[in-house]
């Protein structure tokens, strides 16, 4: 192997993060927008002996440099990585936020690639013109340091974790601040039938805005073996706030298709 093909497997694995032995099956981890691969820490370090697919998305952490390019265009992106670093070619799906989002459209674009899918934190229905009253004259915002670090003590980050949260949240662009908020803003439920099958958890933090909650009935009008969750006490980006909780209901998920504390059947 010579020194760019070393460099462009270096560069591939870095954006990838792929963790764990190549044997079972795998969960691919979706982040947020405005963090990145990273956000998945307590994960990786709570499920071992599993196969860990945590890419950054574009536009953020180690592709930064990449404006956003729509939620089809990065679903289409992630159903390669799955296609190409998967077992078998397929993952357990697990989105947070525009993670979910993506997740979503993944299971209408790509269905043939996800054994199960979690989704959590997910306003699919869009936002509340509440929501976007406030967080719009914020987007100016998001490429100042102390904008983040207020939001850092406001999720309940990880003291350990703050210094990379800030760090992603000024690195995505102007452009993709607008263009993904706006996506998200009006809503970003797929259009159309879906023909995915297999298992599905939508989650929502108990204290998170009430549009993710809205977002239940929306999601199991399309997907209705959907089953719904109320994480208790949890905020946004809850797998960092209470990780073991989390992955829990990731592995068995995963396991058994089925999360015991979950509302079954048609989401409502």
């Amino acid at each position: 192997m010579n020194a760019h093909e070393w460099r462009a497997r270096d560069a591939q694995e870095q954006v990838l993060l792929e963790n764990g032995p190549r044997s079972g099956e795998s969960i691919v981890f979706l982040h947020g927008g405005n963090t990145a691969r990273w956000m998945w820490g307590g994960q990786v370090a709570g499920l071992p002996g599993r196969h860990l697919l945590t890419p950054d998305l574009p536009g953020y952490g180690e592709r930064a440099g990449e404006d956003w390019p729509g939620t089809a265009a990065v679903t289409d992106d992630v159903a390669r990585t799955i296609r190409s670093h998967g077992i078998d070619g397929r993952a357990h799906v697990v989105g947070l936020s525009l993670g979910g989002h993506v997740a979503l459209h993944l299971l209408q674009r790509a269905p043939d690639v996800v054994r199960s899918c979690i989704v959590t934190g997910v306003a699919a229905g869009g936002l509340t013109p509440l929501e976007r009253r406030v967080i719009t004259p914020q987007l100016p915002l998001w490429r100042r340091r102390w904008y983040w670090t207020l939001q850092a003590r406001l999720f309940f980050i990880p003291r350990e974790d703050r210094a990379r949260f800030v760090a992603s949240g000024v690195a995505a662009s102007d452009a993709t601040n607008r263009r993904m908020f706006a996506e998200v803003a009006s809503g970003t439920m797929p259009s159309g039938p879906f023909t995915y099958g297999g298992p599905l958890l939508v989650v929502a933090g108990q204290r998170e805005p009430r549009s993710v909650r809205d977002a239940f009935a929306l999601i199991g009008g399309a997907l209705p073996q959907a089953s719904t969750w109320i994480a208790p006490r949890m905020h946004h980006p809850w797998n960092a706030q209470d990780p073991g909780l989390f992955n829990r209901m990731v592995a068995t998920f995963v396991d058994t298709g089925a999360w015991p504390a979950a509302e079954g059947g048609s989401a409502g």
